[in-house]
């Protein structure tokens, strides 16, 4: 990193304006007079665009804008010490110092080791202290050239290897990350972990994704090798018994997302220290649920342990549902009353006609022949997947607790709720009791001849034995008539009580965008969906109109007024809204995580707009996912468009007039890159 910085690039005791924006464009000015930069134009909107992300202001009264541009052939760093503070959305106020980080367009490793080791010193308060009191230039540039390239400290000669040796020393992380729905949190996650990791010299990070597509397992040399763990999960992780015995870093997904740096470092401190906290059990016998609690608080572990048992029950909703969908579009809405019939009875060489025998009474149908039973053959199939969701949903919230020896008792759980009518209420109490019961008898001390049978046969067996009892001789009826009464409450909504409904429902879908709430909407409607009846329809169309309403609002309001929004918000606008169309509300996180305040209020109002319009108008959905793209599965579907077209018009409103009249810093500074760029009037950098 020699030669980053000289003399003609430090400004000492200046008046740079009053904005960051014009700061940014005054050290761009800077770089560009001193050679190393071919544009201060096109360095400074590229610097303003990386600002609009994020505000770069750090403890201290410190702030190091920085960027990749192609105007810029050699990493540089510009220093200026402001007469006049700043504000960079520093965490304590504007900034005074100000370092501008400029890498050519391919060297985004060099920038950011250049950003690592800054920031590095920049918790130093001596460090802080001497660049406000240095006198002169030179001195600027000794001091942070004393940071950038540290001389090698003097030592004994038997000393010396182990100082070299210690300086070159790299710590070896593995991470997991995992949400919920594996589709948007996993992935960001993942990111934000590499990209600090990529600028640091003492850490080598491999992270291992477990999202909705399949998942790649860490090399069993890399998770060998490796001296730390960092589980940034909401759900359980899968197959943790290989991470047995590491120091290990735990928390939710979003933590990763918002401090990497603190984690990693974490992670650090976790690995040379001998007592540290680490994955607990024997990698040939150690279960997910063994490890979790040793870490987390048994409310946080049921948390995630529902949540992984949702998500591994939603792909049985899907496939099912849709099947049911498409079966009714085949065969026809009649064809429900005699589906198990036509298809058990009839095949592609003894069709149906209009007339089939059901339990001994000839019924008639509005379709006959190939139609009728293939709609038969694949509503019987969906009913088949539509079986499975109670079960899936105990079983792996059991195997989230406890590891695979939970799966067999969850499973079993699962189908005493459904035999008894208990439904997903009761799913999810099997599901946990099943889960703790078998951590709690796998945490046994038992005979080493013993040991062999516990996870396959004794375990499942005793848990099995005992989750049977409490639901036959206790908890099997109160919680089937709580069912029953909500499914009879739910058929008796009408008026006033299935709006109030939909809006709470709204609401829901649009809080987290996929979350626990989000994901507690869509259980609820989903529960129902098997049984047909009216109301559990009209749920299914609420829940999945609200909540495709904010990514298409969010990427209609992107078009509308796109001043309002950064450029990075502007380019996920163009593909929101197919995101939005299919059901994926996903697709507007990138939106509420970098303006929550004014974001996700709009969405929930228009959320709960579309959920009282739904269910206003009686909108029914056998489908319960797909969106625009299962529209025939949905009656009626003018009602559910008007729904759909009111909330997001709502949201789109809402976001627009918050941004408008409650204007963020970040956008102004995206807005002055543009007109930057396109050589708008005042866009021309001030000198220094």
């Amino acid at each position: 990193m020699n030669n980053v910085i000289n003399t003609s690039l430090v400004r000492l005791d200046v008046d740079f304006g009053a904005t960051a924006t014009e700061v940014i464009n005054n050290l761009a000015s800077v770089v560009h007079s001193a050679g190393r930069a071919g544009s201060a134009e096109a360095l400074a909107a590229d610097a303003l665009e990386r600002e609009a992300k994020s505000g770069t202001g750090v403890p201290g009264g410190v702030a190091i804008p920085h960027c990749r541009s192609e105007s810029v052939e050699t990493a540089t760093l510009a220093f200026a010490r402001l007469s006049r503070p700043v504000d960079f959305s520093g965490p304590d106020g504007d900034a005074n110092i100000v370092f501008l980080i400029a890498a050519p367009a391919g060297g985004g490793k060099e920038h950011l080791k250049i950003l690592s080791k800054l920031a590095r010193n920049l918790v130093k308060k001596d460090f802080i202290d001497a660049l406000n009191t240095a006198r002169t230039e030179e001195e600027i540039v000794e001091l942070v050239d004393a940071v950038l390239n540290p001389a090698p400290k003097e030592t004994a000669p038997v000393r010396e290897s182990v100082a070299t040796e210690a300086s070159t020393s790299i710590t070896r992380i593995v991470a997991v990350t995992a949400c919920p729905t594996g589709i948007a949190h996993t992935y960001m996650a993942a990111d934000a972990l590499k990209q600090h990791a990529d600028g640091r010299d003492d850490v080598d990070l491999h992270v291992e994704t477990q999202g909705s597509s399949a998942v790649t397992p860490l090399d069993p040399a890399i998770i060998e090798a490796a001296d730390a763990v960092i589980f940034a999960t909401d759900v359980g992780v899968k197959d943790r018994e290989r991470f047995a015995g590491k120091p290990v870093i735990e928390s939710g997904v979003k933590r990763a997302i918002n401090e990497p740096a603190v984690m990693i470092d974490e992670a650090i401190t976790a690995a040379r220290n001998p007592n540290a906290r680490r994955v607990s059990g024997a990698k040939t016998a150690t279960t997910p649920g063994e490890e979790t609690g040793a870490q987390l608080g048994w409310g946080k572990r049921i948390q995630q342990a529902v949540m992984t048992g949702v998500s591994y029950m939603v792909p049985f909703v899907a496939a099912g549902g849709l099947l049911l969908a498409l079966g009714f579009l085949f065969g026809g809405y009649d064809m429900a009353n005699g589906w198990s019939a036509i298809a058990t009875n009839h095949s592609l060489t003894n069709l149906p006609g209009n007339t089939v025998e059901v339990d001994g009474e000839m019924m008639e149908f509005a379709r006959s022949g190939f139609l009728l039973y293939l709609g038969a053959v694949l509503f019987a199939t969906g009913q088949g997947a539509m079986g499975f969701i109670v079960a899936a949903l105990s079983g792996y919230t059991a195997y989230a607790l406890a590891g695979r020896p939970g799966i067999a008792p969850g499973f079993v759980g699962g189908a005493i709720s459904v035999a008894i009518g208990a439904g997903f209420i009761g799913g999810l109490v099997t599901g946990i009791l099943a889960g703790l019961i078998a951590a709690w008898i796998g945490s046994w001390k038992v005979p080493r001849v013993v040991q062999s049978l516990m996870p396959v046969v004794i375990i499942p067996l005793l848990t099995s034995l005992v989750v049977g009892l409490v639901m036959y001789l206790l908890l099997g009826r109160p919680l089937a008539w709580i069912m029953t009464s909500l499914q009879d409450w739910l058929g008796s909504m009408s008026g006033s009580s299935a709006v109030v409904l939909g809006i709470i429902l709204g609401l829901m879908m649009c809080f987290d965008l996929g979350g626990p709430v989000n994901k507690a909407a869509y259980l609820f409607a989903t529960a129902g969906l098997s049984t047909g009846d009216e109301a559990s329809l009209q749920i299914m169309a609420t829940v999945m109109a609200a909540g495709m309403v904010p990514p298409i609002a969010m990427s209609l309001a992107t078009i509308l007024r796109a001043r309002l929004f950064t450029p990075a918000e502007q380019e996920n606008g163009k593909s929101s809204w197919l995101l939005g169309l299919a059901f994926i509300s996903e697709g507007a996180i990138p939106f509420a995580a970098a303006d929550p305040l004014r974001v996700i209020p709009s969405m929930m109002l228009g959320g709960a707009t579309t959920g009282a319009i739904s269910m206003a108008l009686g909108v029914g959905s056998r489908a319960p996912h797909g969106g625009i793209f299962v529209i025939w599965a949905i009656e009626p579907w003018w009602g559910w468009l008007i729904a759909l077209i009111a909330g997001t018009a709502v949201s789109t409103i809402a976001v627009v007039a918050l941004k408008q009249f409650w204007p963020n810093k970040a956008v102004e500074a995206a807005a002055a890159a543009a007109a930057t760029q396109t050589g708008a009037p005042g866009s021309t950098p001030a000198t220094a």
